[in-house]
């Protein structure tokens, strides 16, 4: 039985191949970072279904803008998780996916249940919610709109009604806040 060896390049390899559309590079970037991204998308739509869906999309979407990657403006990896985590909010927000979710078979919300019931918990989560709640109001209101509900920072300055210097502040304070916990 043959073994298959993953491909490895260098992240700037990996850039000016897929620039030049070469196809085993793209088969490189999907073995080194689909797992991860899969992670950031699970985070936000936990349906695995159609994560793994809106990780392929993601991918096709990486190969169409490849030539769009900047590396002054940031890692590879970032660039690709921003694809990844935006594509997975416009998801979640797209009416067909609302109406999804309203329209299940009942042998689709017996395996939810079933699923509920077997609640595991991330060590690194507990409690972090209780504090951001501790935090003053007007840090707490714009924390619990980026970080759990999956609102940009520009959607959250337009729902408060702030500009949007106000709301960068607030999640910086509000993070270096939340820093004394864990230092």
């Amino acid at each position: 039985m043959a073994t298959t060896k993953k491909i490895t390049f260098t992240e700037e390899e990996l850039v000016n191949r897929l620039k030049s559309r070469d196809t085993l590079a793209m088969r490189a970037l999907y073995d080194m970072y689909s797992g991860a991204l899969l992670g950031v998308i699970s985070r936000i739509i936990p349906q695995i279904e159609v994560a793994e869906d809106i990780l392929q999309e993601t991918f096709i979407k990486i190969w169409n803008s490849a030539d769009s990657y900047d590396n002054t403006k940031g890692r590879l990896f970032t660039w690709m998780m921003n694809i990844a985590r935006n594509m997975s909010i416009d998801k979640l927000r797209s009416k067909d996916f609302k109406n999804s979710g309203k329209n299940q078979d009942i042998e689709n919300n017996v395996d939810f249940i079933d699923a509920q019931k077997k609640v595991t918990f991330n060590a690194d989560l507990l409690g972090l919610k209780e504090l951001v709640t501790s935090l003053k109001p007007e840090y707490h209101n714009v924390v619990q709109m980026i970080y759990f509900k999956g609102y940009t920072h520009v959607e959250a300055a337009e729902e408060l009604n702030l500009p949007l210097g106000t709301v960068k502040t607030r999640i910086r304070k509000a993070i270096l806040e939340l820093r004394k916990y864990f230092n």
